[in-house]
């Protein structure tokens, strides 16, 4: 507070009232005349006095010293007692309170510890007793603690010093004994080697080495050394080599320093410092280092600092200059690694594939033999229940169709048949939409497409794209029109509607052979296997039988008791039991080959379609499968490819740019998710069933699929449920007693299927609740306003006639002026005559009042409406 505060500063600072401020130092005997008027420091100690004994205080500063010395505690405890009054019980609450003072005793002021004195404190207070006893037992126990370790270390301190003290005496006396013996050997060597007559080196004696004055060579710093008790040490004499030579060895036998000597007149070689080629040294780089770094596909920020010999932090800071929003743990593809490696000053390449997949194409490209005349491949496509399954059930002789869900067929079944015509493999695929990545994975397997077609339905979606996967796979087309059978069959129908695909009939004068049947009487099937067979012929359908085989993968599945099963289609060399082949990014030895029919074959020729058992994993339908020479090499190559596809799904799913967060981060507001994770009993259901659901999403709701895979479903799958807050959809498997366990106690929802229009009807119902529902508004009257007539209790009442549906007197209503409104609210009155009614339909004349609204005027429309609630749909 400065020392010119005026009056009216003050009572600002204290946060009290100018007039107040000026009544309180007038009663402490100081007038002002206004409040402008300057409080020096003394007066302002005189009101702060004042104000103390006004309230009590005291004026003396001692006064709150002695109120602070003091500390009172108080108790409050509630307990609650049932009192018996007869039968009754009554619960009474009795409160107890206590209240203590204690008071600190002055500094300096001895404490009486007397017994007596302890006596009395306790009779007349029991736990202040207590505490001054506990304090005096910790005030002991810390004096006797200090003094123990004050003890501790004045001895530990004596001991170290007599400790030191014998050392040194020890050293003391090896020092001088050592003087001593090195100062009597130098006499006796000097006064022996004088003695005997020197020769130079052509024979003549050399002049004696004059003796060395010790005090006068101290004054030139070369010939003695300091005074060692009473003898001098002679370091080095100049002109006697022998003295020279055996200096440092005089304690020696005179045999022993002739061998050192020999060995002492070679110069010695120093040590090197430069360690840099022993590889413990370090020499600093005069220029920058340019490293060239080796980068595959992809790569983790982590791996590439380490290649790059720098911090991965220096590399991440590189990667958010760059845009790439990337932690030390995540992958980034090979374009952004050689980005951010050249920005840092080094040359990226890219890693050569070098590795086991060269040496597997080496493998395969190894077999070489005779090619001979192989079995036709041929599929059956078409729309959905146009009879494909019924077809081949009739070349069968089984009922296949009947054991199927629904009838419809949801796998590529595979056969081979033994024909009057010989041997033909047959691939079935599904119809439904759903199905498509199987029907183009069908189309690409096989030699020959039969189109499957209903004489009484017609060409169909899936019927022209079948049509349309065949001419991508540049595969010959055979039409086979089916249920001629029917009373409402048209053949002709279906030839003149194949003509706007580019489908031309030979009586029509194109190439592709059209067969009318009947799969339910077997007409006309013979002349189907006849056309086969012709075009078979005609394409020289040819493999090499002997060699290591090689496929595609047509399905796969996991089967309880015998683990994962692929069904693999031959299209080179002999697959047999035993064989190590590489399937994908799974290996294994081939235990066991099954037919379609369940029986066990020692051997799959080409053309063959066999059930594999043996794999490590279950194979994704559509993957190539190779007969390698032994294990490693398989599990190296499956290995690999594992890693290579776990780098690609991370580097898709990263989503690092900034700009694709952003992006993520405005759609987020308004879209829903809904997780699902789908089981299927084979793998090309799985697949089929992700993109059907994915494939529903749209603006308002993201279907995504967090899971899938070939299987019962298992605990994993549900815990993974439970967490992702997912639908479980299992089609055609079951949930397994511990995943029903987790399903039912973390209330996840779990959904059976066998037929995938099920599955997408539910999962749109799904879909449609966690959209919730929508305030819809339906326009359902309008009336037109042909007069207005004034009244004084209504206002301005409007003439109307209905020109369009019904004027409801409950529903919210729009005044529109020239097709645009001008006003909403709701009607006032209705009325028909004189009367009050509560609705009026199109074509009556009716009397409107609009409620707080009055410029309604003639030619005006009112729009009545009403508000109802929709459920959203995908």
């Amino acid at each position: 507070m400065s020392q010119q505060t005026t009056i009216r500063k003050l009572a600002e600072l204290v946060n009290t009232p100018v007039e107040k401020l000026l009544e309180q130092l007038s009663e402490a005997g100081m007038s002002f005349s206004g409040p402008d008027q300057v409080v020096t420091s003394t007066e302002k100690m005189k009101l702060l006095g004042f104000l103390r004994r006004t309230h009590g205080k005291g004026d003396a500063p001692a006064e709150e010293g002695e109120a602070s010395k003091k500390i009172t505690l108080n108790r409050r405890k509630v307990q609650e007692v049932t009192v018996a009054s007869g039968r009754t019980k009554s619960t009474v609450a009795v409160e107890v309170r206590q209240k203590r003072t204690y008071t600190k005793p002055p500094e300096g002021a001895a404490v009486d510890s007397s017994p007596a004195a302890q006596a009395a404190i306790a009779q007349a207070d029991p736990e202040r007793a207590e505490i001054l006893r506990k304090l005096e037992e910790s005030r002991q126990r810390n004096l006797s603690e200090q003094q123990r370790l004050a003890e501790t270390d004045a001895k530990r301190k004596a001991e170290l010093d007599e400790r030191r003290r014998l050392e040194e005496e020890a050293a003391e006396r090896e020092r001088q004994a050592a003087a001593a013996a090195a100062a009597a050997a130098a006499e006796a060597v000097v006064a022996e080697e004088s003695a005997k007559p020197k020769a130079g080196h052509h024979g003549h004696p050399k002049p004696a080495a004059p003796r060395v004055d010790a005090k006068s060579d101290a004054h030139k710093g070369k010939g003695a050394a300091p005074n060692r008790g009473s003898h001098a040490m002679v370091t080095s004499i100049e002109d006697d080599d022998n003295a020279a030579r055996f200096a440092g060895q005089l304690h020696l036998s005179a045999q022993e320093r002739a061998r050192r000597g020999a060995s002492r007149g070679r110069p010695k070689q120093r040590r090197s410092l430069d360690q840099s080629r022993t590889g413990t040294g370090f020499t600093r780089p005069t220029a920058p280092i340019v490293r060239e770094i080796s980068i595959g596909d992809a790569i983790t920020v982590g791996d590439l600092a380490q290649k790059l010999a720098l911090k991965g932090g220096e590399v991440v800071k590189q990667l958010f200059k760059m845009g790439v929003m990337a932690t030390i743990t995540q992958t980034i593809d090979h374009d952004t690694a050689v980005l951010v490696t050249e920005e840092l000053g080094h040359r990226a390449v890219h890693a050569d594939a070098g590795d086991v997949e060269d040496v597997l194409l080496a493998h395969t490209e190894d077999q070489q033999g005779e090619r001979q005349t192989r079995p036709p491949v041929v599929t059956i496509m078409g729309h959905v229940d146009h009879g494909k399954t019924s077809l081949l059930d009739y070349i069968r002789r089984t009922k296949v169709a009947a054991g199927e869900a629904g009838g419809i067929t949801q796998h590529i079944g595979a056969y081979h048949v033994e024909t009057d015509r010989g041997t033909i493999s047959f691939l079935d695929t599904p119809g439904h939409a759903a199905f498509t990545q199987m029907r183009a994975r069908g189309a690409k397997l096989t030699d020959i497409v039969v189109l499957v077609v209903a004489a009484d339905d017609g060409v169909m979606p899936q019927t022209i794209e079948a049509v349309q996967h065949a001419k991508a796979a540049s595969v010959p087309l055979i039409v086979a029109v089916n249920k001629i059978d029917k009373p409402g069959a048209d053949p002709l129908r279906i030839k003149n509607d194949l003509l706007a695909q580019g489908i031309v009939a030979e009586e029509f004068g194109g190439d592709t052979q059209m067969v009318e049947l009947s799969a339910k009487t077997g007409a006309g099937v013979d002349n189907l296997l006849d056309a086969i067979s012709l075009q078979a012929e005609v394409l020289e359908l040819k493999a090499v039988y002997e060699g290591r085989a090689s496929g595609t993968v047509i399905e796969s599945s996991l089967d309880k008791g015998r683990g994962p099963v692929a069904t693999v289609l031959v299209q080179q060399g002999t697959l047999r039991k035993g064989d190590y082949l590489v399937c994908g990014i799974q290996y294994g030895r081939v235990r066991a080959l099954f037919d379609e029919t369940g029986k066990q074959v020692p051997e799959a020729a080409p053309s063959i379609p066999v059930q594999v058992l043996g794999l490590s994993g279950v194979p994704d339908a559509g993957d190539d499968f190779t007969v390698v020479e032994d294990e490693r090499l398989a599990k190296d190559v499956a290995q690999q490819r594992d890693a290579k596809r776990r780098e690609s799904r991370l580097v898709s799913q990263a989503g690092n740019r900034m700009e694709d967060i952003m992006a993520q981060m405005g759609e987020g507001a308004a879209q829903q998710t809904l997780n699902l994770l789908v089981k299927a009993d084979v793998q090309g259901s799985v697949q089929a069933l992700r993109e059907a659901l994915t494939g529903l999403s749209n603006t308002q709701i993201r279907i995504n699929v967090i899971g899938g895979g070939v299987g019962g479903i298992t605990e994993s799958d549900a815990t993974l449920a439970a967490t992702s807050k997912a639908t479980v959809i299992g089609f055609n498997v079951r949930a397994d007693a511990s995943a029903r366990k987790v399903i039912e106690s973390n209330g996840v929802d779990l959904r059976y299927f066998s037929i995938i229009y099920d599955v997408i009807d539910q999962v749109k119902q799904i879909a449609s609740g966690v959209l919730g529902k929508e305030i819809r508004e339906e326009i359902i009257g309008i009336a037109e306003v042909r007069d207005v007539f004034r009244s004084s209790k209504f206002g301005a009442v409007a003439g109307c006639m209905v020109v369009e549906g019904v004027v409801k007197r409950t529903k919210p209503i729009r005044v529109l002026r020239d097709n645009t409104v001008v006003f909403e609210g709701e009607l006032e009155s209705l009325r028909r005559f004189k009367e009050n009614v509560d609705e009026v339909r199109n074509g009556t004349e009716c009397g409107i009042g609009v409620k707080a609204y009055n410029d309604v005027k003639a030619g005006d429309q009112i729009e009545c409406f009403e508000r109802i609630e929709v459920q959203r749909t995908l």
